[in-house]
C-alpha cells in the first residue's frame, strides 16, 4: 500500500441509470461488476476506507456481496457531487476531513494518483478542491471537446476548464493549434488534459450543492468551474503517465474487459 501525508476517504458514485450504457455499475468484467473493480483499485491507496455511493439496492447488494462497503442515496440527484454529499452527511464526515471522489466508471484508476490528488489538500491551505492533470500527446485530443483542457497558474492551481483547445496561440488563430514542449511553444508548458478526479473538504462538499451554477458551467457542462466562478481555487497534480481507461460505452467495456482478462 502506498502512503499519503494525512487521512482520507474515497467515495464512489454509482448510477445505475446510463443512456450510453445500462447498469453500468453492475457491468460484469472478469467475473465482478465494474464498480467492486473500482472499490478494489480505490482500496489500493492509502484511503482509511472507500465507499461506495450508490443510486440503487442492486449496486449496494452487489458490492456487499464481495466485500465493499456501500451505502444507499436519494435516486434523484442532479450530480455526482450532490450525491457525495449526502454521503458525507450519512458517514457524519468532519467539515475538514478530506473525500477523494474516484469516478465509479474508472475500473483500471492508478491507486498512487488517488493519493497524488488526496495530499494537495493537506498541502494547500488556499484551495477548495484538488484534481489531476496530464500533458496532451496529440493534435487530436487537443481539439476533441471529449478531452477537457485545464491551464494553470504559477502555482499549480486552476485558471480555466475547457472543451476548447486551451491557451490558444494568437499566431494560430484562423488554423489549427498545436505544440509539443519545446517545439512551438513556451520551453517546459504544455497543454495539459484534465483527468476526472477531485479531492474536496467535507465541508465545502457538503455546500458545493447549494451554489448557484455559474454560466461557464451551463456552457461548457463542467461542474468544476461553478468552483472557479465562486471564487474557490483548485488544486491540481500533473502526472506524468496517462490514466487508466475509463468506461462509457459498450466499446470501451469491451477494451477494459480484454486489458483485465489479459
Amino acid at each position: 500500500m502506498s502512503t499519503a501525508a494525512a487521512p482520507f476517504t474515497v467515495l464512489i458514485p454509482a448510477r445505475l441509470a446510463s443512456t450510453r450504457l445500462p447498469n453500468k455499475p453492475l457491468a460484469d468484467i472478469a467475473g465482478l461488476p465494474m464498480v467492486v473493480h473500482v472499490a478494489r483499485r480505490a482500496a489500493q491507496s492509502a484511503a482509511l476506507r472507500c465507499v461506495v455511493a450508490a443510486d440503487d439496492g442492486r449496486i449496494v447488494d452487489a458490492c456487499r456481496l464481495h466485500g465493499v462497503e456501500a451505502l444507499l442515496t436519494r435516486a434523484d440527484h442532479a450530480s455526482g457531487s450532490d450525491r457525495l454529499a449526502e454521503a458525507c452527511e450519512q458517514l457524519s464526515l468532519a467539515g475538514d476531513d478530506i473525500v477523494v471522489n474516484v469516478q465509479g466508471d474508472e475500473p483500471l484508476i492508478d491507486p498512487q494518483l488517488i493519493d497524488a490528488v488526496a495530499a494537495l489538500l493537506h498541502q494547500r491551505a488556499d484551495a477548495s478542491m484538488g484534481t489531476a492533470a496530464h500533458a496532451i500527446a496529440s493534435a487530436a485530443d487537443f481539439a476533441n471537446p471529449n478531452v477537457v483542457k485545464v491551464v494553470l497558474d504559477a502555482h499549480g492551481l486552476a485558471h480555466y476548464f475547457s472543451r476548447a483547445p486551451i491557451p490558444h496561440a494568437r499566431d494560430h488563430a484562423a488554423g489549427s493549434c498545436w505544440w509539443q514542449p519545446g517545439q512551438g511553444g513556451p520551453a517546459g508548458f504544455a497543454p495539459l488534459r484534465h483527468i476526472g478526479i477531485y479531492s474536496y473538504r467535507a465541508g465545502f462538499l457538503r455546500g458545493f450543492p447549494q451554489l448557484p451554477p455559474a454560466p461557464t458551467e451551463q456552457l461548457e457542462a463542467l461542474e468544476q468551474l461553478r468552483a472557479l466562478w465562486h471564487g474557490h481555487r483548485i488544486a491540481v497534480h500533473v502526472t506524468a503517465s496517462e490514466p487508466g481507461a475509463g468506461v462509457d460505452t459498450p466499446t470501451d467495456l469491451e477494451r477494459v474487459r480484454a486489458l483485465l482478462a489479459g
